[in-house]
């Protein structure tokens, strides 16, 4: 069973959650990450993101930034590598204020000359922050080695050399091309009447029809990027050493995707029981955090497993994470340990789900991507049909010793 997602005319998708919270939440959603920037303007969609804050036709920037705070509700954005999301937390009884907000900023904001320069010095600041956090900023230099010469390879903030090379036209550039109606997705969650969301946010629609009126959807990033293997050492000036191993894996339409999902929850979930977290920090105390991730973008994804520690002891838990991908690919879980793997993680997606934001983020990233968006129900069938052979087939796919590739800084 698929949840209903409207299409309005202009080409925007609609999608609605109801709950029982007196807290409602909303999300637009627009493809336009850093995957979709020129050649050349590398940072633009992070700086578009943070521009459509300072300052619109009818709002100035204080009074974008008043508008929800003052009812006791709070507007954010963010920008990833294929989409940039602005989002929104408010009583039930403010929702109408905060889809407007939502779409007045997104559509009608100024991008002065004058606001830009002064947004460059708070980027830049944010570029020199996340260099001083190995533990942020080696994701992103692993994805740069990893898709290298691909628009994936691009770091989301952009460097201060590429930030003085953006200019105001370039953002209203962008913004033409990009944020159009038919490459956004919209998700209102919260104790609601469905029919009256949709008709909000057709009379919006057609409020601000005029500023997009004769734009085309934008074309999709490149074909799948090339597999690129490395081993970098890098010295870096910082008491801890960060290592990253990983590999190329499935993209978001997979349909081995719920399986990789299942064996990263295995190998090093957010639970203490995680197999990584048990062997090096339970066990062998050599690290205070270790985890793996499934990232999934539209051509490819990345499977990655990351730790900190201390500098003596890189090679050592680089040699137990080896040990057990391999345990992964040649030993099958056993049909008790596969059933209390997907029970976890059934619970797990629980309880991340009684928290209204991260659903209307997720059901926006979903419908942006596929259209649609599975409904609970779909996604436990998926998983408890995922079996031992699936899982070690994958795990010998992604985790193959000759695909796997390193980046450490120390």
């Amino acid at each position: 069973m698929e949840n209903k997602v409207y299409t309005l005319p202009s080409g925007l998708k609609v999608a609605f959650k109801k709950t029982s919270s007196s807290v409602a939440y909303c999300a637009l959603c627009i493809k336009a990450g850093t995957a979709n920037e020129p050649e050349g303007k590398h940072g633009l969609a992070h700086l578009t993101e943070h521009m459509i804050f300072r300052g619109c036709e009818k709002r100035s920037a204080q009074s974008i930034n008043d508008r929800l705070e003052k009812l006791g509700g709070d507007m954010n954005a963010y920008t990833a590598k294929e989409e940039t999301v602005v989002y929104c937390t408010v009583l039930k009884e403010d929702i109408a204020k905060a889809i407007d907000l939502s779409f007045e900023i997104v559509f009608t904001s100024l991008f002065d000359e004058e606001e830009l320069e002064k947004e460059k010095n708070v980027v830049a600041d944010e570029i020199n922050m996340c260099l001083d956090n190995p533990s942020d900023f080696i994701f992103e230099d692993y994805e740069k080695l990893l898709f290298k010469g691909h628009p994936l390879s691009r770091t989301i903030l952009g460097t201060a050399a590429s930030l003085k090379q953006i200019t105001a036209a370039d953002i209203r550039s962008y913004v033409r091309e990009r944020y159009v109606p038919s490459n956004m997705s919209f998700v209102v969650v919260g104790d609601l009447e469905e029919a009256a969301v949709v008709t909000m946010v057709e009379k919006l629609q057609d409020k601000y029809s005029d500023y997009f009126k004769g734009q085309k959807q934008p074309a999709p990033i490149a074909a799948e990027p090339a597999e690129h293997l490395f081993n970098v050492d890098k010295a870096r000036k910082f008491h801890q050493a960060n290592c990253i191993l990983g590999s190329k894996s499935y993209p978001w339409s997979s349909p081995n995707r719920i399986t990789l999902a299942l064996l990263t929850n295995i190998l090093g979930g957010p639970a203490s029981n995680s197999r990584l977290n048990s062997v090096l920090r339970e066990k062998k105390a050599l690290v205070y955090h270790i985890d793996a991730s499934y990232v999934r973008y539209s051509v490819a994804g990345v499977s990655l497993v990351y730790f900190g520690c201390d500098k003596s002891n890189v090679d050592t838990c680089i040699s137990l994470v080896l040990k057990e991908l391999k345990k992964i690919r040649e030993i099958p879980l056993s049909d008790a340990a596969l059933k209390a793997a997907k029970k976890q993680m059934l619970a797990q997606n629980a309880i991340a789900s009684e928290y209204g934001e991260a659903q209307a983020l997720s059901i926006g990233r979903s419908i942006l991507r596929s259209g649609e968006y599975p409904s609970p129900e779909l996604f436990r069938s998926k998983l408890l049909g995922v079996t031992q052979e699936q899982l070690q087939s994958v795990a010998q796919d992604v985790f193959a010793e000759d695909k796997i590739s390193r980046l450490i800084y120390r």
